[in-house]
């Protein structure tokens, strides 16, 4: 009797173990499988994240801009002012001591750039962007115009505001066509104890500088990024890479209800082609790389078109 229950225990016991294995691996596979699906859904980047990252990263480019301004120029601008203090408060022989190093300053730059009429002295961004659907745009152009017919100018005006989506690069320029003489006639003028005549030629000199404002139409900037990531992800989540594109071409449509590139519905119409056609090749055999490469060229020359940038 001891010996057949040893039996059976040895015989029972594996099979109770072989039983649980058998009853928790689907569970332990099918936890592992969500684990592994929740965190590709949570690496993947929403449309919105996407677009917030587009602007940002052409934020960060227009910034760069403040490496290529002229320092020595900037230099002589904030000299002039200097310049013009010393004249205020009387002191003729210092303000033409320090306007003769401006003049000295000017040759330098003027030599360093012979083929230049204009050195960046200054530069900064300003985002504006708008809430509004393309839908929606059509009719706040209606009620511009209705306001601007009941002389409403101020009204229509702010309401204009509201149909940008862009980020302005504003750059300040030192004109050198004019510049330098004006500085020499100044200093002509306090040598000959003019010092009201060379403190107005300094004013209209200071004044004299060129502004420059480039635009960048923020909707061609996220439909570039969003089709950017939709070619990362098109061979791992077709769902998600047609998310991106669908998404991309309603920033088209803003662009185009905005007014961008308002000469150019061929090219819009040829962009949202190109993308319908890599949306059906995605459902498809999805081998659209080469399309994704020809419609990010399209759509980054296009921005830059638009944009002078």
């Amino acid at each position: 009797m001891i010996f057949d229950r040893k039996l059976k225990a040895t015989v029972v016991l594996p099979a109770i173990v072989v039983l649980f294995m058998f009853l928790v691996a689907p569970l332990t596979s099918g936890l592992c499988q969500q684990k592994k699906v929740k965190h590709e859904k949570t690496r993947l980047k929403t449309s919105e994240q996407v677009s917030k990252v587009a602007v940002e990263k052409e934020e960060k480019k227009a910034a760069n801009l403040k490496q290529e301004l002229n320092q020595k120029a900037i230099k002589a601008v904030a000299d002039t002012y200097k310049v013009l203090d010393l004249l205020n408060k009387k002191k003729g022989q210092e303000a033409l001591g320090l306007l003769k190093k401006v003049i000295g300053e000017l040759e330098v730059i003027l030599a360093a750039n012979k083929n230049a009429s204009l050195i960046p002295i200054n530069s900064y961004t300003v985002v504006v962007d708008t809430d509004l659907s393309p839908k929606q745009i059509p009719e706040k152009i209606t009620q511009v115009r209705t306001m601007l017919n009941h002389g409403d100018v101020q009204g229509a005006r702010l309401l204009l505001d509201t149909l940008q989506s862009e980020i302005d690069i504003v750059i300040e320029n030192l004109p050198l066509a004019t510049y330098p003489d004006a500085m020499k006639l100044a200093s002509k003028y306090i040598i000959d104890g003019k010092l009201n005549d060379a403190k107005s030629v300094l004013s209209i000199a200071l004044n004299s500088m060129v502004v420059k404002k480039i635009a960048i139409p923020i909707p061609l900037v996220r439909a570039a990024n969003l089709v950017e990531e939709a070619s990362k992800v098109a061979k791992t989540n077709k769902k998600q890479a047609l998310n991106y594109l669908d998404e991309a071409k309603k920033q088209l449509n803003l662009a185009m209800a905005l007014g961008y590139g308002k000469d150019e519905p061929k090219v819009y119409k040829d962009l949202k082609k190109r993308i319908t056609s890599i949306e059906t090749e995605i459902k498809g055999k999805n081998e659209a790389a080469k399309m994704f490469d020809e419609l990010l060229k399209k759509l980054k020359d296009f921005k830059k078109k638009l944009s002078s940038y």
